[in-house]
This record gives C-alpha cells, structure tokens and sequence, in this order.
C-alpha cells in the first residue's frame, strides 16, 4: 500500500469505474474511488439508451467485440443475481430496401463471427410475425439484446464494492497527478474549488469518462501524439408526442449508417418507447439541450422502418454525449484499456474512448483492468 494512501485509486463513478472498484476491491487491497459530480453515474452512464449489446457490431479482434459478448452474459447473470431491473427483450435489424440486405448480411456474418450465438437471417414474413408494425425487406434477429436499469446496476456495483472495504468519496475533482518513488500523488479539490487535499496510490485508474483524457494529461500522458484526445459526440433523443403509442416489444434498428448506428428505437424497462441517438461531434462537453428542429428527420428515419408513425409528432426527450476516440470521419476506434509504463506514466491504468457498448461491457473491462494491474 502506498504510505498514508491507498492502493488503488479510481477517477470516476461511472459503470466501468464503479465495476473495476467492485472486481479490485477486497480486504487486501484498499481501493478509494473519486467522483466529481454528488452521486454515481451521473456523466455519460446517466445517459444512454440503456442497452445490453449482443456484440454484432465489432470488427472481430476488438475488444469491443471481446468485451461486449463476455460482458453481455456477466451482465445478465450479474442482474438475475442481484436483483437488478433488466429484460432481454430481443432486437430486429432491420433492411427496409433490397439494397439493404448485403450490408445485412455481412453484419450476421460478424456477429457470428464475434461469437454472437443466437442470432438468425429472417424474411419480411418471420420479422410480421415478431413485430407487426415492422416494415422489413429482411432482418437479423437477435433475442439476448436487451435493456437494463443502468443506474440500478450502478448501484449494485458500489454495495459490491463498499462490502469489500471500498471507499468512495463524491464532489472531488483531481485537478494534479505527479509519479514519483513510492507512486502516484494526486491533487483533488472539493467541487465548489475548495479544500485541497493530497492522496497518495501505488496505481490510478483512469475511468473519468468524458474526462479521461483531461486526468491522461495530467499524469503527464502526451494524449494527441498518442491519439488518446477525445472526441465528444452528441446523441439526441425523441419521444412520441401524448396521445400517440407504437407496439412494439423488441427493440427495432435500421441498418447502420456510416456516422452510427441509424435513429433506433428503444424501449426503457416501463416499456416506452423512445428514438435514437443521431451523432453530432460538439466541443461542449456539458451542452445536453435537444435541438427540437431534428423531429422531422427523426420522424422520417423512423417512418422508413415504423410506417404507421409516419404523420406522428415527436418530441425532445434527453441527449447524451459520447467520448468517442474517432473523430469526425475516421475510422473506427477500438477501446483502450491499458497500463501506461508505454505511454512514460507507469502504474497508471487508463479507460479511454469507453463508449457503447461500454454499459454491457463494463465487467469485462474490470476483468481487464484487474489482469492489468495483477489481481
């Protein structure tokens, strides 16, 4: 243990912080987690569509693909076990036109390819059949898709952790980290700017989120020559205006597109039905206002797949925003989770670009992050 410290810090409240302070956590090693806001999971966990990912979308030696499909059964096991709210309520994909069903097809091959077991190539008939008021060409069904309460989850992470002796302390910014001997120092002051303090750690882990690079660069991590920078990505959300309804009891996605996944919808555990998120790069971190002049596009992409919503109103629900490591137009961008001694900051343990899928893969990566630093 780091002398008058601990022996793991982590930076962030999050999903894959609470998860990596839950899986280090134990009566032989001291695991203090920070967090900037007043609770848990109030940055990007808070906002998301609440999905527990099949692993179909992944290049195959990602680990995004890796993680998302270990993660995804952990995660179900993880809520039947705790009590967590979470349904596997299935997903259609769905190829509205012909032109369509190529892309399909090379997106059921990756899935299997992945190691996404259950999945199944459907006709306009079978996809009637699961869901009515689908329009579909053809469709990959895939029934361990499925939702959860995230906060919950969050929730169960921090008992977990706390019943093994974690501490976590809320309203604590990390504004410096210096390696020197005996560790890591870390400069954290209160969030309203006062009281500084210093705490000591033999190993950080970085799991700040759309903060991550901020805490990398702190340690000393030369985050755009190593292309660690951040791209913050903003998703809107839409709902249907009162008075309006759509069955649906599976989650319905268009073909992806090239800047994601297309406009979706989504149900939350009470079933709602809400559409999205589009992807806009933004340089405000903090902006989560919905541009209510999207309804119209939104309604459009939903009606090319939900036809009878083509005259229904919809309106502004929530908006997220993503710490995508790709930027605009780049290719895709794996996850990072790894020990800095290349990066000139050993004993530093950084989570970056951890967007989806990273909800359903957040025991995988505390999996990672624990072979990471030996435990």
């Amino acid at each position: 243990m780091a002398e008058d410290g601990f022996d793991v810090v982590v930076i962030g409240a999050g999903v894959v912080g609470l998860a990596i302070a839950a899986r280090l956590a134990s009566d032989r090693r001291s695991v203090l987690v920070l967090e900037r806001e007043t609770g848990i999971a109030r940055g990007v966990t808070s906002r998301n569509s609440e999905v527990i990912h099949a692993g179909i979308y992944y290049p195959a030696d990602s680990l995004k693909a890796a993680a998302c499909v270990e993660g995804r059964e952990q995660l179900y096991a993880w809520c039947a076990s705790r009590r967590v709210d979470h349904r596997r309520t299935g997903k259609l994909i769905v190829a509205t036109e012909s032109s369509e069903v190529a892309t399909l097809e090379s997106l059921f091959a990756r899935g299997r390819a992945n190691g996404v077991a259950r999945l199944e190539m459907i006709d306009t008939a079978a996809c009637r059949r699961l869901e009515p008021a689908v329009r579909a060409h053809a469709a990959i069904h895939s029934p361990d898709t499925g939702i959860v309460d995230a906060h919950g989850f969050c929730a169960s992470l921090l008992a977990e952790a706390e019943s093994k002796g974690a501490i976590l302390a809320v309203a604590k910014q990390v504004v410096g980290l210096s390696r020197g001997a005996a560790g890591w120092r870390l400069d954290v002051i209160a969030a309203d700017g006062s009281g500084a303090e210093t705490i000591a750690a033999d190993v950080v882990v970085d799991a700040a989120g759309l903060e991550a690079d901020r805490i990398a660069a702190l340690a000393g991590i030369d985050v755009e020559a190593l292309g660690l920078r951040q791209h913050p990505c903003k998703g809107d959300y839409f709902v249907l205006a009162p008075g309006h309804a759509v069955q649906a009891s599976r989650l319905i996605y268009p073909v992806p597109q090239q800047a994601g996944l297309g406009i979706h919808l989504t149900l939350d555990l009470a079933g709602r039905p809400r559409f999205g998120p589009d992807a806009t790069y933004v340089e405000d971190r903090a902006g989560f206002e919905v541009d209510a002049s999207k309804a119209v596009v939104f309604g459009e992409a939903v009606a090319r797949y939900l036809p009878d919503l083509a005259d229904v109103t919809l309106v502004p629900d929530y908006a997220g925003i993503r710490p995508k490591l790709a930027g605009p137009g780049e290719a895709f961008r794996d996850f990072v989770v790894e020990e800095g001694s290349d990066w000139g900051a050993p004993g530093f343990v950084g989570c970056l670009g951890i967007e989806s899928p990273g909800l359903t893969a957040a025991l995988a990566l505390a999996e990672r992050a624990a072979r990471i630093v030996g435990a």
